[in-house]
Order: structure tokens, then C-alpha cells, then sequence
């Protein structure tokens, strides 16, 4: 039994290829699940940039520019925070419903997997890897664009002068914690699919219709 054990187990790196072919195989999918993510992360980073930068010019900046950042600010912050939180409910409800959309498509390929030894928690490792890459495409492309379409307003609205207080420091922060966040949204998303997955009969999984 050990010995079968030792044949049926694949390396991470051979998972890792698998991932990569399987993503390649559902690409449609795949981008819809990458784009559901960028979307999300892209307006939690927007929300943040614009938060860092505006903070800074409030507190450094020209006085006639803190006189109409204050006016524009009232209000602002607490529907600012309910839009994000929106956003990523829906990110981690989008990329579960996909995920379960592709364990039920994949039933066939399970089984197969499983009857040919693959243990449980290599079938985990395959979804899991799947939803962790989406997630650090996703997540990487949703920083990029929300972080420079918030300065690129910025700039429009009031010049160069935003320069002048760009906070470096403070936007790496808020891009690392961004693209943290929504690596591990994907990953919490595809958990209770993994597991799904993982859980299926071989010979049930063979036979299912799709």
C-alpha cells in the first residue's frame, strides 16, 4: 500500500503544470473568474489610493486644495467602505459559484484522477492552485489599474502639484495588502469546491452526466 502511495503522488511542481494546463484548457472561464477578481481588487485599491492621497494633501497640500478636498470628502468614506465590502462579497461568491461550476464539469476527470490513485488531498491542491493563480493575476492587474486610474485623476484635477505629496511609501503598502487580499479571497472562494471535489466516488464521478 505504501508503495502504490508513493506512485499515485505527485510532486507540487507536477501539480503546478496541471493547474497551469487546466486553466489554459477552461480559459474563457478562466478570465471571467480573473476578471471578476481584478474588478473587485482593482476598485478596493482606487478606494484606498484615493484615501492615502487625498489624506496627504488634506494634511500637506495648499490651502485652496484642502478647502475643496474637505467639501468633496463630507460624507464620502462610509459609502466608500460599503462599496468595497460589496464588491468583495460578490469576488468571493463569483469565483465559489465558478469553481463549483468547474468541479461539476470536471466529474469525469476527477474520477479518473481517483481511479487511478490520486489521493484526496492532491485533488485539493489541483482546485486550489487553479483559484491561487487567478487570484494573483487578478489581483496583480486589479492594483495596476486601480492604483493609476485614481492618479491619473488626480493629476487631471489638480496638476503636477500632486507630486509634490505623492505618498510612495504608503500606496506600496496599500498595493501589497490589496494584492494579498485578493490572493486570499480566491483561495477561501475555492475552498468548499476543493473539498467538494475531493469528496466525489470514483465510479459515481465516471458515470456522471454533464
Amino acid at each position: 500500500e505504501k508503495k502504490i502511495q508513493r506512485q499515485v503522488v505527485l510532486s507540487h511542481k507536477d501539480a503546478f503544470k496541471i493547474s497551469l494546463r487546466n486553466i489554459r484548457i477552461r480559459f474563457g472561464r478562466s478570465i471571467i473568474v480573473t476578471a471578476s477578481i481584478g474588478l473587485g481588487i482593482a476598485f478596493l485599491a482606487s478606494v484606498l489610493t484615493d484615501n492615502i492621497i487625498s489624506n496627504n494633501l488634506l494634511k500637506n497640500g495648499p490651502e485652496q486644495i484642502k478647502l475643496i478636498m474637505q467639501t468633496a470628502e463630507e460624507g464620502s468614506h462610509s459609502r466608500q467602505i460599503w462599496l468595497v465590502t460589496l464588491s468583495l462579497i460578490v469576488c468571493v461568491v463569483g469565483i465559489t459559484n465558478s469553481m463549483l461550476m468547474s468541479v461539476t464539469e470536471r466529474c469525469k476527470e476527477v474520477g479518473t484522477m481517483k481511479c487511478l490513485g490520486a489521493l484526496n488531498r492532491f485533488i485539493i491542491e489541483l482546485f486550489m492552485l487553479e483559484s491561487f493563480l487567478q487570484g494573483i493575476i487578478g489581483s496583480v492587474a486589479g492594483v495596476l489599474v486601480g492604483m493609476f486610474a485614481i492618479i491619473i485623476l488626480y493629476l487631471v484635477k489638480y496638476g503636477g502639484i500632486v507630486f509634490h505629496f505623492f505618498p510612495i511609501l504608503s500606496l506600496l503598502k496599500c498595493s501589497f495588502f490589496a494584492l494579498v487580499l485578493g490572493t486570499l479571497i480566491s483561495v477561501v472562494g475555492a475552498v468548499y469546491p476543493a473539498y467538494l471535489s475531493s469528496k466525489m466516488e470514483p465510479a459515481e464521478a465516471i458515470r456522471k452526466e454533464v
